[in-house]
């Protein structure tokens, strides 16, 4: 489920700073908050860690029951905007239906991708489906660079992902990316990878780009990571400079790691918007408030979400 990211996220001026590379796993804490009527762990980002790669927002939902709920409120948020991002949804259980501007409809399920790109403007809902039982997932967003940041939206589902058997007995999904020779079909616009851990009691082995920056959050059970645990609830985040990555868990375990080249432009996130400057985004919430040409309209029977007033005035 897609943010938004408030001043509780950011510091105020919203600008999104490198840093400074630490030797061991840095575990940081998440923050709930509430999306779609549904608790969220908010694990990027935060006052302590901003950006990981590119990635600069992930929202742990659930799990959460939807038994006897009625279909118009499940897991339900109305059409809002985005900006110089790419929205990424990854389901453990449960189903949700995605709606743009772009005329797409489709229903996620669990071992799908969803991959939509904002770039200078697009709008979607997220809805649920007369699915009955356990939603548990992930919604993560990719800054995009300046060379992609104000092109055209597009958007991608991918009902298939390549999975890689490692060391320990563990088995990647692969998302976004390349995880030990095996490549996601999944866009991207920097140089990032995203995979899902299914673990078993034991140690894993996990190849990693030295060059890259990297999180693990854990959405099953709880692993250890150089020493130190990791639950949901908190995200470890490792610097660059090292090769591979040692997963431990006593029992089995499901975890999201994530991670890049750190991302070569400071950013400025409100609301739904990845921009540079305040300006920027304040821009764009004026925008999709006046309902001009710039983000179009989307064929959904929720109500449409109105841009806040900036924190900056």
């Amino acid at each position: 489920m897609t943010g938004p990211v408030g001043t509780d996220d950011v510091v105020s001026q919203g600008v999104i700073a490198p840093m400074v590379e630490a030797a061991a796993i840095e575990i940081t804490p998440s923050r709930e908050a509430e999306v779609g009527g549904h608790r969220v762990r908010r694990a990027l980002p935060r006052r302590a860690r901003r950006t990981v790669g590119a990635w600069c927002f992930i929202d742990h939902m659930g799990p959460a029951s939807t038994s006897g709920a009625a279909a118009s409120t499940v897991a339900g948020i109305g059409p809002h905007p985005h900006t110089g991002l790419q929205p990424v949804t990854w389901l453990v259980s449960g189903e949700l239906r995605h709606r743009d501007s772009l005329g797409s409809d489709q229903v996620i399920k669990p071992g799908q991708l969803n991959l939509m790109t904002a770039g200078h403007g697009v709008a979607h809902a997220e809805e649920g489906t007369a699915y009955r039982g356990e939603l548990h997932g992930v919604q993560l967003w990719v800054a995009q660079p300046d060379e992609t940041r104000d092109g055209p939206a597009a958007f991608e589902h991918h009902a298939e992902l390549p999975r890689v058997e490692l060391a320990g007995g563990a088995t990647a999904t692969v998302l976004v990316g390349e995880l030990d020779g095996a490549g996601s079909p999944a866009r991207r616009d920097t140089d990032h990878a995203g995979f899902d851990l299914s673990l078993q009691p034991g140690r894993s082995v996990i190849p990693v780009r030295a060059d890259f920056e990297h999180a693990v959050v854990v959405l099953e059970g709880a692993v250890h990571v150089d020493g130190s645990a990791v639950e949901p609830g908190r995200l470890g985040y490792l610097s660059p400079g090292r090769d591979e990555l040692v997963v431990e868990a006593r029992a089995p375990a499901r975890a999201l790691v994530v991670g890049g080249v750190p991302f070569p432009s400071p950013i400025f996130m409100w609301w739904n918007f990845v921009a540079r400057t305040r300006e920027e985004a304040g821009a764009a919430g004026e925008a999709w408030n006046e309902r001009g040409p710039r983000f179009g309209e989307v064929d959904s029977a929720l109500d449409r979400i109105a841009a806040p007033v900036p924190p900056w005035g």
